[in-house]
Order: structure tokens, then C-alpha cells, then sequence
């Protein structure tokens, strides 16, 4: 099979390829598995901090990928519930141990043995991979394959974002950054807060144009300042300056929450600005988001398929998979990059 494989440590630039185009035995499922038959794969900014280092999976060679879509090729003999040829989902969580305080309580994201999909273990990045049968969501048939697989991080993770964020109706929500996640947040917003008002802060022009587009009430620089208070903050961006300046920007009581894998060690300065009375005080709160559970891709799937919430995609060719990440390492973002399997 063909497969798009990391097999050293390096920076993703302009004519760089930073992953190789290989040809590998199609992998077979063990017990409680599946084999699937990609037909799409998400592109997302994580994949970059596993390139480049700042993430690096323990073991290389590693296939990338956590954003999958595609069919079910073959049953380990121990899987029930699914189906030859069914259509199945792959995201971040590739698997967790389901039996420590955290899994049992519904937090299996925070999971001490929580493994992630294209780190831990090869993706998507490739025409088949192998998934527990306990990891795997079933696509609706409202959503293509390419519209499917930025629902499984991207999706899943604003989804998770927007409830911690606690927006209620006629609240106003700021985003920070606009990209795959942040687009949709924006889209589920609009699709069940009617009356929240939304502002969006991002360096491009481009991005902010874009979010105007899709219904952002206003849209400025980070450093700007919107012309309401915000009642919380969904920061997706990996530099700190969102944070302090977001903090300025939040009501009393309001929240900020981190929607990021990892933030730029060379941006610390940044937090030497932080002032408390004028960032912290007034019972304002800083939440991170870790990782995602089974219930927040499924939720997401569903609320999508049942909202007609659908991402802008761009697709590219699983082979063009190095031209991809170097065109979302440039900002040449409209909401979210695919790679087209078959």
C-alpha cells in the first residue's frame, strides 16, 4: 500500500519534503480491530509539531494522520457491532485504557494512557490503517468523506472548546485565530446561538475577511480592540500574545479558554506584560482543552449532519500531502485541508 511516512525530525518549508512517499504491506487488524480503507484524511496543524519536533512521536518511522474517513476492509475476529464496508472515523483518540477514575468518569481524554492517532500509532496518512473497533464513529450519511474529516479533530475539539467556553444565548464569544477550528466553532455558533455575538481576532486579512463571511458580527488584529467586552475567549492559536491580550478583552467573569496542543517556547516574553488587575482581576479564568474523548467526535458528527454544519475544504492528493502542510505552515488557510485518499 501507498503511505506518506515521518521518518526524521525536520522543518517544514517552502520546497521542503518532510515526508516520504512509501510502499508498505497492507497491515492486518488484531482481535478487537478493524482494518480500514482510507478514502480521506484531514490535515492539521499538530502534524506540523510532529514534524518539526515540538511533539515528536516516540517511535519513528510514523504514519500521520488523525483526521480519517474511509471503510471497513476487514474484522479482528473479536469485533461486533460493525460491519464490512461500513463507513468509520478515526480521530485524535486512538485509544485510552477505559478502566482508570479518569476513563470511567468520562474524561478519557486525560487518560495517563491515552494514545493519539498518527503519534502513538500510524494514521491516516496512508491507503489503509488499522483502529480498536472501540475508537472507531460511524460517519453519517449526511457528510461526504472529505466534509467528514475535519469534523473528527478540528470539529470535535471546537465542540469541546465552545462547551467549556460556557456560551449561553446573547453572550458575545471571541476567537482567536482562524483556521480549521476555529471556522467551525463559528459555524456551530451561528447554527445554535443565533443572537451570540462573535468577534474574531487573526494577523491575515484573508482570515478575517473569511469570518466576516461566515457570520462573524466583527473582525480585527489580535492587538484590536472589538467595540463590546466578551463573555468568553476560544484561543487556537500556539503563541502566547492571544492570551494576555485576550484577557484584556473578557468581561468580569469571563473565561479564556486554550484551544492549543502546545504554545511557543520563544513567545514566553509575552507573559511578562501580565498585569493582574488589568488581565486577572474580576474572577476572570484561564481553561485548557487536552485532547478530545469518543462522546465529543460523536457529538460533533452528529449535530453536523443533523445542522447541515459543513467544512470549507480544500483537498489535495494523498501524494501532495508534503505540499499541504506546507501551504498550512504559510497561512494559506481557508478553513480546512484534506488529503483525498481514493
Amino acid at each position: 500500500m501507498k503511505a506518506m511516512q515521518l521518518k526524521v525530525i525536520s522543518a517544514v518549508k517552502e520546497g521542503s519534503q518532510p515526508l516520504a512517499q512509501v510502499e508498505l504491506p497492507e497491515p492486518a487488524p488484531g482481535p478487537a480491530d478493524v482494518l480500514i480503507r482510507v478514502s480521506a484524511c484531514g490535515v492539521c496543524h499538530t502534524e506540523l509539531d510532529e514534524i518539526e519536533g515540538r511533539m515528536p512521536p516516540p517511535v519513528l518511522p510514523v504514519t500521520p494522520g488523525h483526521q480519517v474517513v474511509g471503510a471497513i476492509a476487514a474484522l479482528g475476529r473479536g469485533v461486533e457491532g460493525l460491519k464490512l464496508g461500513e463507513r468509520v472515523g478515526v480521530a485524535w483518540i486512538y485509544s485510552a485504557c477505559g478502566g482508570c477514575g479518569y476513563c470511567l468518569s468520562g474524561q478519557e481524554n486525560l487518560c495517563e494512557q491515552f494514545r493519539a492517532t498518527g503519534r502513538d500509532a500510524h494514521g491516516g496518512y496512508a491507503e489503509y490503517m488499522v483502529a480498536p473497533a472501540a475508537f472507531v464513529h460511524p460517519i453519517p450519511p449526511a457528510l461526504s468523506d472529505s466534509q467528514a474529516a475535519p469534523l473528527l479533530c478540528a470539529g470535535a475539539i471546537g465542540w469541546r472548546s465552545l462547551r467549556l467556553a460556557g456560551v449561553r444565548p446573547g453572550q458575545s464569544l471571541g476567537l482567536t485565530g482562524f483556521g480549521a477550528s476555529a471556522h467551525l466553532v463559528l459555524k456551530l455558533v451561528r447554527r445554535r446561538f443565533a443572537d451570540v455575538r462573535v468577534a474574531v481576532f487573526a494577523r491575515s486579512p484573508a482570515e478575517r475577511a473569511f469570518a466576516l463571511e461566515l457570520g462573524a458580527d466583527w473582525a480585527g488584529d489580535t492587538s484590536e480592540t472589538p467595540p463590546y467586552l466578551l463573555d468568553s475567549i476560544i484561543d487556537t492559536t500556539p503563541v502566547w500574545l492571544p492570551v494576555v491580550e485576550g484577557l484584556r478583552r473578557l468581561k468580569p467573569g469571563g473565561r479564556l479558554v486554550i484551544n492549543a496542543i502546545r504554545k511557543e517556547e520563544h513567545d514566553k516574553s509575552a507573559l511578562l506584560t501580565l498585569d493582574y488587575p488589568d488581565h486577572l482581576w474580576l474572577e476572570k479564568e484561564i481553561k485548557s482543552v487536552a485532547n478530545v474523548t469518543r462522546a465529543d467526535v460523536r457529538e460533533m458528527l452528529e449535530i453536523a449532519a443533523e445542522g447541515g454544519i459543513q467544512p470549507d475544504v480544500q483537498e489535495y492528493r494523498l501524494e501532495d500531502a508534503n505540499q499541504a502542510l506546507i501551504d498550512l505552515k504559510l497561512r494559506k488557510i481557508r478553513g480546512a485541508k484534506v488529503l483525498r485518499v481514493i
